[in-house]
């Protein structure tokens, strides 16, 4: 499998100059599926390089609005990203990549929950996952650059081994791991509520507090707002109540 390379100080420094240059991140959200799970088609505005962020969606009409998005806006889609490997976002994997013919990318430890235990996870959500093996993996640290622009790659398990969540200069996409008021569930196979505080007070509350924050599910919100109102992100929070 291929792997998306660079370390961490040159993506502070990528991420400066983007600042500088004002390079636009669009970012369109859909709202997909049984779970209501929200996928994101984000592009660079100048050279129209993006990427897809869960493609959860399971039926012909949602995936034909996200696809026209894609080409009316002449869109060259240069990855899939899946957040986890949780089939309520990933079992629209197959269709995006067999019309786009993206790759898909996700963390080393969820990529078999595109393969080799698909079967077992059919039994927890209720429906098949639509997806091809992935084609690239991540790791805590990689950048995933698109245009001119780029993401960071946070390994925030917890809600699965392999979650991550992806920053870029104005917003964080944080998967199933945070939600507004709220934080993904730990008891499915994998999960953790010790991993997933820690990766909440470790990677998450640390960033910007301006950043905005595209969840999994529910309304986007942002940083300021999590660390101020979320009763898991409160000082004290007592992780054997998950």
């Amino acid at each position: 499998m291929e792997q998306i390379k660079c370390c961490k100080v040159k993506f502070i420094r990528l991420i400066v100059i983007l600042a500088v240059v004002g390079f636009k991140m669009n970012v369109r959200m859909f709202t997909v599926g049984t779970f209501f799970t929200n996928c994101y088609v984000v592009w660079c505005d100048e050279t129209r390089e993006g990427l897809v962020i869960d493609p959860g969606f399971e039926r012909q009409n949602e995936w034909e609005e996200i696809l026209g998005i894609i080409k009316e806006g002449k869109l060259q889609l240069k990855f899939i990203i899946d957040t986890h490997g949780h089939p309520d976002h990933t079992c629209g994997n197959g269709i995006v990549k067999d019309i786009t013919k993206a790759p898909i990318f996700i963390h080393e430890m969820d990529a078999n929950m595109l393969s080799g235990v698909r079967k077992q996870m059919i039994g927890f959500f209720g429906f098949p996952i639509k997806s091809s093996p992935a084609d690239g993996i991540l790791r805590n640290g990689d950048v995933v650059k698109f245009g001119k622009l780029a993401l960071l790659v946070l390994h925030t398990p917890g809600h699965s081994q392999g979650s991550i969540s992806l920053v870029g200069e104005d917003c964080v996409f944080t998967g199933d791991t945070l939600f507004a008021g709220s934080i993904g569930r730990v008891d499915l196979p994998g999960g953790s509520g010790t991993k997933i505080m820690r990766s909440l007070r470790e990677k998450l509350a640390v960033l910007p507090e301006k950043l905005i924050v595209y969840p999994g599910h529910g309304p986007k919100t942002t940083i300021r707002e999590e660390k101020k109102n979320n009763p898991f992100l409160q000082k004290g929070f007592d992780v054997s109540l998950l």
